[in-house]
């Protein structure tokens, strides 16, 4: 494992892993779109939650992926999860950190969801 310090403006990333589990590029992209988002239409909390939806954003951005194959709708997502996140729409909305116990689990290839804790089904 490797630790990594990412820098970007104002705050610093500690990363303690593989640099093959994340990707500078997606998150570059997520800080590039915010900027111009940022000049385009203003300040998020001036949209979220009361005028524009980040959920429905969101679900909206996964399936013109799936349509279109193209992954900048991704880096979108991301950007509205992180929304959603910051000026939640959701009444009652916290976070609290979980482990895999409280996990949904995750979706395998063939549609079935699994609770195994590596990637060998």
């Amino acid at each position: 494992m490797t630790k990594e310090n990412l820098q970007f403006p104002g705050i610093e990333l500690k990363v303690a892993g593989p640099e093959s589990e994340f990707s500078t590029v997606f998150l570059q992209g997520m800080l590039n779109r915010m900027a111009v988002s940022y000049h385009k239409y203003g300040p998020v909390s001036e949209g979220y939650p009361q005028k524009i939806s980040a959920l429905e954003s969101l679900l909206l951005r996964l399936q013109k992926y799936q349509e279109t194959s193209n992954t900048e709708y991704l880096i979108d997502a991301a950007n509205f999860a992180m929304i959603e996140f910051m000026h939640p729409s959701v009444e009652g909305a916290y976070f609290s950190g979980t482990d895999s116990d409280a996990s949904p689990g995750r979706v395998a290839a063939d549609g079935q969801v699994t609770a195994n804790a590596n990637n060998d089904l």
